[in-house]
């Protein structure tokens, strides 16, 4: 009898022990790749469940496509808007950084940079909570930017809070067709339009920065959009300051209209209530009341009020502005009369049948108001405020659901 040798045992041992042989007879499985940050988040994204809380640690993120979420209930929460960034700076697919079609939804405490298109884009939702979140371009001023950084989107319940948007060319801050809305305690900086209610109904907009921006605040309503007849918004204890920045927004974007040096322009939207806030050095003008008309674009929406009505304008504060007008009515004007734009400009429109009061009521302690006479063509502009010492009824202040406010 032939001993058995150390290679015969081992080969006897692998034949009758497969299940062993994949572990000790050099053909183990390799183990799974690990999954990159990017491809667990958008995973994280996918797979939510309502309640859930997706977070995102603290430092830079590259994200390379475009991330989305489509799940009701879910909080997406960073360490910090300066500590954990999602840098959309390679990005090679998608339209946005991260579109959410969702409700009761809170993204806090992150920073969306860099995105091809808009930063972070919310669709069709209910409940938003938009808290501490920062989305910037971080090249500055750049036509190539994307259009929006913090943009809902024909929604409803939106709070936007300590956030801050850099670099937008169209706005930094962006509610449009959208309803029950407070923006607050955000700052807007080197936008084309810092912080710009559109379309939208039942705003509040205070205690915010806006700064360096081509216009800092703009409330507007445009024709051509599915939800039309933008009103009940108060603009209220802001800083709106040092709103200069040459206008950068690409050719064809109705925002390319704004003249930089604009603090506050309200454009053929209805039932506005400006009070309490600080305008200072606004090169163009502090505030503009105006028609859609000004922007010289025809109106072919047979549905489409162009004009604003029921301005309320009262207990503010305004210090320089106007010295460098970005337009050419004003620098007419300013020509004409050898000094600054005066603090309130109102480009004179009216519906037919409505009188001056009913567009504009002037309460300040001191100011300065032009009529630029724009129906006749700029002929006669008037400095006399006499028709607009009036006042409106207070708008209600917005409140939200408990969810989010």
């Amino acid at each position: 009898m032939h001993p058995i040798n150390s290679t015969t045992r081992t080969i006897i041992f692998c034949v009758m022990a497969p299940a062993i042989l994949l572990a000790g007879c050099g053909e183990s499985t390799p183990p799974e790749p690990e999954l990159s940050f990017e491809e667990r988040l958008q995973e994280q994204l996918i797979q939510a469940q309502p309640g859930d809380v997706i977070e995102v640690p603290a430092g830079i993120h590259e994200i390379t496509r475009g991330l989305s979420l489509t799940v009701d209930g879910v909080t997406l929460r960073g360490a910090g808007m300066d500590s954990s960034i999602l840098s959309f700076r390679n990005q090679s697919q998608g339209a946005e950084g991260l579109l959410v079609s969702a409700d009761n939804f809170v993204i806090e405490n992150i920073a969306i940079e860099d995105t091809i298109g808009d930063a972070l884009k919310i669709n069709n939702s209910n409940n938003v909570t938009i808290r501490n979140v920062r989305t910037e371009w971080t090249n500055g001023a750049d036509t190539n930017n994307g259009a929006y950084g913090i943009y809902p989107v024909q929604s409803s319940n939106i709070l936007i809070e300590g956030s801050v948007a850099i670099g937008a060319s169209d706005a930094g801050i962006y509610v449009g067709q959208s309803n029950q809305i407070i923006v607050r305690n955000s700052r807007a900086e080197y936008n084309v339009a810092g912080i710009e209610i559109e379309n939208s109904t039942f705003a509040d907009v205070y205690n915010n920065i806006a700064t360096n921006n081509t216009g800092g605040i703009l409330v507007f309503d445009l024709p051509n959009l599915p939800v039309q007849g933008g009103r009940n918004t108060r603009v209220f204890d802001n800083q709106i300051s040092n709103n200069n920045t040459a206008n950068f927004a690409p050719e064809g974007n109705i925002v390319g209209t704004v003249p930089a040096g604009t603090g506050l322009m309200i454009l053929a939207n209805d039932n506005i209530e400006v009070f309490g806030n600080d305008f200072v050095d606004n090169n163009s003008a502090n505030v503009m009341i105006v028609s859609y008309h000004i922007t010289g674009l025809a109106v072919d929406d047979a549905n489409y009020d162009p004009f604003p009505e029921a301005i309320h304008i009262h207990d503010n504060r305004f210090s320089g502005g106007g010295s460098q007008p970005d337009s050419e009515p004003l620098q007419a004007l300013q020509q004409a009369i050898g000094q600054n734009i005066p603090d309130v400009v109102w480009d004179g429109t009216i519906v037919p049948g409505k009188s001056a009061s009913e567009v504009l009521c002037l309460r300040e302690a001191i100011v300065s108001f032009v009529n630029l006479d724009a129906m006749n063509g700029f002929a006669a502009p008037s400095f006399d405020l006499s028709a607009h010492d009036c006042s409106m009824p207070a708008l209600e202040s917005i409140s939200l659901s408990a969810t989010n406010d």
